[in-house]
């Protein structure tokens, strides 16, 4: 199967190189931006395609087709084949024509969301919705793998934190749009405007996001790298990339980066995946009102993942401990004020989520990626954020599945209105967080092994 799967999505083969270094050099800034950009929006309509659920679980509830604990189902259906996705894509990315690979996953997600506004049934939820997250896999990893072949490694932690906005520039499009569709034709509507989102997407990086840069007439990022050293260019081999896979696995830092994201993930998909419902049977506001909240998380998040790699590559030389062990605390706290503070208002609630998307967008990028980056060997940026992404994933999908139990086991008809009790469920989150912010100070000394 990998071998049918390896030989449809091969890469482009290289063309012959441009000679002229000034066509060669323009080319290849404008291929590079590209890239960037179309990596960044492509990923950005993954995140409508997969947040839809999201907005739409009040609604879906309200109308009676599935109560808390079979969304929960239906949402670690998701969580737990995105996370085997995520491992196994991410391995396959280090070997592959990204520009197809990514454009296809993300095509098929979009379908995923398009069948579901027609079929309001529970098996069709959880068989498609499991599906859709195997699609999403193809997204994350190859964007990375993308950005390594066009960026050189001095670049690496800019041009990856303003890549890793993405998220939150989905979430905003999410929480803004899917709403105001909802609002409109109802719920059926939100999953059909994500599903439009995402054929553009995939139209949109099938155009523009270009494999590499041999498939283009211009040099390797290897190559070029080695000539700024005064070596001589020597081109990577399969063999190198196995091997620089396998050093992955056997990396104990790597490791509990991957339990420390794994359960930030926790508190950032129960923030993402359940704080509209929260906001609203919890705290009382209304639909647009609770998304308009959550989705303040997107816009500060841009802030936080745009920042962090500048921060971190410009005072601290690389980096990451120090800011992301702030992130943490910062992240620990809002959470906190969100879910325990008694008398929050809508303006508490708001700087509160203001604060964590900031948090969770650095911590996104450090935790969730490019910490286990910058530990890896060069040649297996794929690999490195398979492992971080199984993990992760699989800490969302545990999240998903126990917060939908806890919160249907709680609930209550009073006065012909059904109520929540979030007390034990809202320990789970926070602790989790906590626990996240410890395990990142263990990797505090960890170097790179080449």
């Amino acid at each position: 199967m990998f071998k049918i799967i390896k030989e449809f999505f091969a890469p482009l083969p290289a063309k012959e190189l441009i000679k002229d270094k000034a066509i060669s050099s323009k080319k290849y800034k404008i291929s590079k931006w590209s890239v960037f950009l179309s990596a960044t929006f492509g990923y950005a309509f993954f995140y409508v395609c997969r947040l839809s659920l999201s907005v739409i679980k009040k609604p879906l509830v309200d109308a009676e087709i599935f109560n808390p604990a079979q969304l929960g189902q239906i949402g670690s259906a998701l969580f737990f084949s995105y996370a085997i996705g995520k491992l196994v894509n991410g391995f396959l990315s280090d070997h592959l024509n990204v520009n197809k690979f990514i454009s296809i996953g993300l095509l098929f997600t979009a379908l995923a969301n398009l069948v579901l506004g027609f079929f309001p049934v529970f098996v069709v939820f959880i068989i498609v919705w499991g599906l859709s997250g195997w699609f999403q896999s193809q997204g994350a990893a190859p964007c990375v793998v993308a950005l390594t072949r066009w960026f050189k490694a001095k670049e690496r932690g800019t041009y990856y934190a303003a890549w890793s906005a993405s998220h939150n520039i989905g979430k905003a499009i999410a929480f803004t749009l899917l709403p105001l569709l909802i609002g409109i034709g109802g719920w059926q509507w939100g999953f059909w405007g994500a599903g439009v989102v995402g054929v553009i997407g995939a139209l949109m990086v099938k155009l523009f996001l270009y494999d590499s840069p041999e498939s283009k007439g211009l040099p390797s990022v290897v190559s070029l790298e080695q000539k700024e050293k005064g070596e001589v260019p020597i081109e990577n081999t399969p063999k190198d990339v196995s091997s620089s896979q396998k050093a992955i696995l056997k990396n104990p830092a790597i490791w509990l980066l991957a339990l420390s994201s794994a359960l930030m993930y926790v508190i950032r998909y129960a923030i993402e995946s359940w704080g509209v419902f929260y906001a609203e049977a919890e705290k009382g506001y209304s639909n647009i009102e609770a998304a308009q909240i959550i989705g303040l998380t997107a816009i500060s998040g841009i802030i936080g993942t745009v920042v962090s790699g500048f921060i971190s590559d410009r005072f601290f030389k690389g980096s990451r401990n120090v800011p992301a062990l702030v992130a943490g605390i910062l992240n620990v706290v809002s959470v906190s004020v969100f879910l325990f503070y008694p008398n929050s208002s809508v303006l508490t609630d708001s700087i509160s989520m203001i604060v964590h998307g900031f948090a969770i967008g650095i911590l996104i990028t450090f935790l969730g990626g490019l910490m286990a980056v910058d530990l890896a060997p060069k040649k297996a940026a794929g690999a490195a954020m398979g492992l971080i992404g199984i993990a992760s994933y699989a800490g969302a999908g545990i999240q998903e599945v126990m917060s939908g139990i806890y919160i249907e086991g709680s609930s209550s008809m009073v006065g012909g209105v059904m109520t929540y009790d979030f007390s034990q469920i809202r320990i789970f989150w926070l602790g989790a967080a906590i626990l996240s912010m410890i395990l990142a100070v263990l990797v505090w000394n960890a170097k790179a092994k080449d």
